[in-house]
């Protein structure tokens, strides 16, 4: 399981309201992702990576069914936001856009 403390302290530069539940949760449903290195991490300047988080996490995990523009633009401004961080965890990416979305809770047990 991704070190949640490592997460929570990458998680801190971006934003000081930390829900350590949905953290946590996220790092139960994403044990699997983070526990390989070539999937840890979400590659921005990659289209099809980019496509992949729209489609497999922002509409298949939190149901969103917002324009694809949208969810495109909402994926952007987090790659903006991690820009600094040469490798971009995906847990904190996926936390972000969760959390823009008010949908933290789906993943507090």
């Amino acid at each position: 399981m991704a070190d949640i403390q490592e997460q929570k302290d990458i998680l801190a530069k971006y934003t000081t309201s930390i829900n350590d539940a949905a953290l946590a949760g996220m790092a139960r449903t994403y044990a699997l992702v983070m526990s390989k290195p070539d999937a840890r991490h979400v590659a921005c300047g990659d289209a099809s990576e980019k496509d992949t988080v729209r489609e497999n996490f922002l509409k298949k995990k939190l149901g969103l069914t917002n324009s694809d523009a949208e969810l495109n633009a909402a994926i952007d401004a987090v790659c903006l936001t991690m820009k600094d961080d040469r490798f971009k965890s995906r847990l904190v990416f996926y936390y972000l856009l969760a959390a823009k979305y008010n949908l933290l809770g789906i993943f507090v047990k």
